[in-house]
């Protein structure tokens, strides 16, 4: 995983443009996608696809000719979106354009100017405040110009058509925690998934723009649950952010599987990351927000510090266990139905305590038939279950698994 960042962070992406479908090839390499190219001036709700821009190259070089601002040296230096300049300019009237970090003098900060026609330069403040007054020459070899916005999705086919969506943004450039670590854990859990219960769709696109125009283009009431996957490689504790129902399955299903673990839970609110589109009030989908530090959480959020560096291998291996951890639970997840509702049935002459014989979680696996059978009324799920009888998950969907076997549940 460690290594997949490290490959896709040199790569200039954005919202549109040739970086995106860089990233998608590689993407491609490890995963099979679906490639969709949706053209500019689609109309997808409120929003329309925009123009691509691609840059070539931008500098800013003294009057000696020394390039002292080189995109060449991190993509981060360009405000995104910027439109093509090629003047000359005193340092004065150059300073407009530049933005810096004060308080982090020696880091580069991430800008963009997506709509509406703008340009400028990212650099560190100590570099500022090197420049000597005089005339710069300043150029950026942009284009904004019609063509596509580009997104891939990779599905995993699960035993029912009802879907889990897992979805990562891909529109910054070197950024390597928000979001590269997040694409990498996400293709790592798709090549894990072996014949699931749900189907499995991973989202690669663009942020905001892009989860609007596939929930514009696409059929969202297959979908039952999901996750949008941000920040997963930085070392602090897992945060997971509820969709906007607060008490939705996959809700329920994180709060579990972190319970043992450093976790935040955070309630849901309107900014972040695409969980807010897939949680407008036209969709409100189940769908909520895994992190480890959250959006604008850590000093190197969207700043040159979020490098290959800060990404630790061992945070994407923890998020990657827990989001494994997650589906497992959330795919054997059932609502049942005691058949045999009237007093308990005789478990003995249907073998269920002969095949408990011997096993060292004997009490423990016959206190979960008994609590399995109770409570399936149809109205709780195995996770009910499982925290109203102190039991862990696995046992009582074990338990379930023989009582149906029986014939003394369906669901």
């Amino acid at each position: 995983m460690h290594a997949l960042v490290e490959r896709l962070y040199p790569l200039c992406r954005s919202i549109t443009g040739d970086g995106v479908r860089a990233t998608l090839d590689i993407i491609g390499e490890h995963i099979a996608l679906d490639r969709h190219e949706v053209p500019t001036g689609t109309q997808v709700f409120d929003w329309t696809v925009p123009q691509e821009w691609n840059i070539r190259d931008a500098w800013i070089a003294d009057a000696d000719g020394k390039r002292v601002v080189d995109f060449a040296e991190s993509n981060l230096h360009v405000v995104g979106y910027s439109v093509p300049v090629s003047a000359t300019m005193s340092l004065a009237e150059l300073r407009p354009h530049l933005h810096t970090l004060p308080d982090r003098p020696s880091w580069v900060p991430y800008r963009t100017s997506y709509y509406s026609p703008a340009w400028g330069f990212c650099l560190a403040q100590e570099t500022l405040d090197a420049l000597p007054e005089g005339d710069y020459e300043v150029r950026i070899d942009s284009t904004l110009a019609d063509g596509h916005l580009s997104y891939g999705e990779h599905v995993v086919p699960g035993q029912v058509a009802d879907e889990v969506i897992v979805s990562c943004h891909i529109c910054h450039p070197s950024l390597a925690n928000d979001n590269l670590a997040g694409v990498a854990v996400a293709i790592a859990v798709a090549k894990a998934l072996v014949n699931p219960w749900y189907t499995y769709r991973f989202l690669f696109m663009p942020g905001t723009i892009g989860a609007i125009t596939w929930l514009a283009r696409d059929d969202v009431d297959r979908v039952e649950h999901g996750v949008v996957l941000a920040c997963a490689g930085d070392r602090g504790d897992l945060t997971y952010k509820r969709s906007r129902r607060g008490d939705a399955e996959i809700d329920r299903v994180l709060e579990h599987v972190l319970r043992d673990r450093p976790h935040r839970i955070l309630d849901f609110s309107p900014y972040g990351y695409d969980e807010r589109q897939f949680c407008s009030p036209g969709f409100n989908l189940g769908v909520g927000s895994l992190t480890r530090t959250p959006y604008a959480g850590y000093p190197e959020y969207h700043t040159s510090a979020d490098n290959p560096d800060f990404v630790s291998p061992a945070a994407m291996e923890d998020t990657l266990a827990v989001l494994r951890e997650a589906f497992a639970v959330l795919d054997r997840n059932r609502r049942y139905t005691n058949l045999s509702p009237y007093g308990e049935p005789q478990l003995g002459k249907r073998g269920l305590y002969d095949s408990l014989g011997g096993r060292s979680d004997a009490k423990q696996a016959q206190m979960a038939m008994l609590w399995v059978l109770n409570l399936s009324d149809g109205d709780h799920d195995l996770l009910d279950i499982t925290r109203r009888s102190g039991l862990e998950f696995d046992a009582v969907a074990a338990a379930a698994d023989a009582l149906r076997d029986a014939g003394l549940v369906a669901g």
